[in-house]
């Protein structure tokens, strides 16, 4: 039915070939892509990179989670072997040269794997630089060369994001890097600063510090992660500094100057006394200080499309205030997560193709995937403290977790946040192992507005990870068994 009348829309204005381009192929884009071709539509999608998956696969969630899975491999054997009655951890080494090539390869493989899905789903994919000439007409300036004008009844905008630069700090992607240069060092530094204590650089830390770099994180606040709830972020910079993190608070990059001796040198003042200086240096700056919204040359000052700073002004169905102009991701409002941008992505062409679509940006978790690794959803106890909530709190230690204990790996816990009067969770917090895959069961609990008794009265496997989750959802609805 659908399909008919998008066939008679063309009919109509013989113009449209598309109904829908999608310029960006980042998490949000792709899926986009191939959610709207599955629903009936014609499909275009214009990605400049040259390969799909935009940051997220290409320079930033996957090669880095890569890295990090197999230095964590590496700290097991060379520091936690013995623990375990295995010989030999010390001898255990890291070709970095074969690590980068193993990364690469996962890399390729999934960029591959989208090319293929587009192919099965029947989505053009144009590669070049998108630009956005009028309402219905994205003008391509293609890869190999040339340009090229694709019409379509209706645009969607998922370019994504691009590293935070600050003054002064003149990256060249080698000595000083953003997390993409990061991700493609030639060798591992001896001395590695990290300008700003979020997500990225804690995951890059981690990388760096278990090759043996010495790791010196600098953070304008007076906490890593400070989005954390405290008490959870307190743990993860306890955990971090046992592993031999360095850090150093409240302070503001004034400027990095690379000497001819290849060193950096980071000059900093204090936060709360200007006049109080001080320097670091080291032989590799990584600035990972957030990102921003990917928004430029897209035509979108000409077109008028209203804008917050570098943000896109978008309603509640994703439509810019350009009528047939929608954006999703991280250029719009909201964490910048790709799978937040795969259901921003999906939710606003079924929007488009006159079905419900709907984001639940109460239960879209975020994880660090550091080790331990630290995951959240939903509301911090500082937020409810904040704003006068009568909550209740239910704690598990891993410690007293029997697979965790099995395992050699018990550091941590799970915190569960409910609602005094009616048990509904109102957020979830964990640190420790798996805690990327533990929350999943948190947030649709969230999802479907669940009490923490019936978590607490499901049926978990023994002996599980998960099994934490359920005595912390039982100390929060009466008391945990096994605490």
């Amino acid at each position: 039915m659908f399909r008919r009348l998008f066939s008679t829309a063309a009919a109509a204005a013989s113009k449209s070939k598309y109904d829908l381009v999608v310029v960006g192929g980042g998490p949000g884009g792709y899926v986009a892509a191939i959610k709207a071709a599955q629903l009936g539509m014609k499909v275009a999608c214009v990605e400049m990179r040259g390969a799909l998956g935009g940051t997220c696969l290409n320079v930033g969630c996957i090669p880095s989670k890569s890295l990090l899975n197999a230095t964590h491999h590496l700290q097991m054997a060379k520091e936690h072997f013995s623990a375990l009655g295995l010989e030999g951890g010390e001898n255990v080494k890291a070709n970095f040269d074969k690590l980068m090539e193993s990364k690469a390869n996962v890399v390729t493989g999934l960029t591959k794997g989208i090319e293929l899905l587009f192919k099965k789903n029947k989505v053009d994919y144009i590669k070049g630089k998108g630009k956005i000439v009028k309402p219905g007409v994205v003008s391509v300036a293609l890869n190999e060369g040339g340009n090229q004008v694709v019409e379509t009844d209706k645009i969607l905008i998922a370019t994504g994001s691009s590293p935070a630069i600050i003054p002064n700090v003149p990256v060249d992607e080698e000595t000083i890097v953003t997390s993409t240069g990061a991700l493609s060092l030639k060798k591992v530094p001896k001395e590695l600063i990290i300008i700003g204590g979020g997500v990225i650089g804690l995951e890059l830390g981690s990388v760096y510090q278990r090759l043996g770099s010495r790791v010196t994180v600098i953070e304008h606040n007076s906490r890593i992660a400070p989005s954390l709830d405290s008490e959870i972020g307190a743990a993860f910079q306890r955990a971090l500094k046992k592993q031999n993190f360095n850090f150093v608070f409240e302070v503001r990059v004034e400027s990095a100057v690379k000497g001819p001796d290849g060193n950096v040198t980071v000059n900093l003042s204090s936060v709360s006394d200007p006049s109080k200086k001080s320097q670091l240096v080291g032989d590799c700056v990584l600035l990972s200080a957030g990102r921003r919204p990917y928004t430029e040359g897209l035509g979108l000052e000409e077109l008028g499309v209203a804008m917050d700073r570098m943000q896109i002004k978008i309603d509640s169905h994703f439509q810019t205030n350009i009528p047939g102009i929608y954006a999703i991701g991280d250029v719009v409002a909201g964490p910048m997560l790709a799978h937040k941008a795969e259901e921003e992505g999906i939710a606003a062409v079924e929007i488009m193709a006159g079905k419900p679509g709907h984001v639940n940006y109460g239960a879209i978790p975020g994880v660090i995937y550091t080790h331990p690794e630290v995951a959240t959803v939903g509301r911090t106890e500082d937020d409810l403290k904040k704003n006068g909530v009568d909550y209740k709190v239910g704690k598990f230690p891993f410690p007293a977790n029997s697979r965790a204990r099995a395992n050699n790996d018990t550091e941590g816990l799970v915190k569960i946040l409910t609602d005094a009067k009616t048990d509904k969770i109102l957020g979830a917090h964990i640190i420790g192992p798996n805690a990327g895959e533990l929350i999943s069961e948190l947030v649709l609990g969230m999802e479907y507005g669940a009490a923490s008794e019936d978590i607490a009265r499901t049926c978990h496997a023994h002996p599980t990870l998960s099994e934490a989750v359920k005595e912390a959802c039982l100390a929060a609805h009466s008391k945990a068994i096994h605490c």
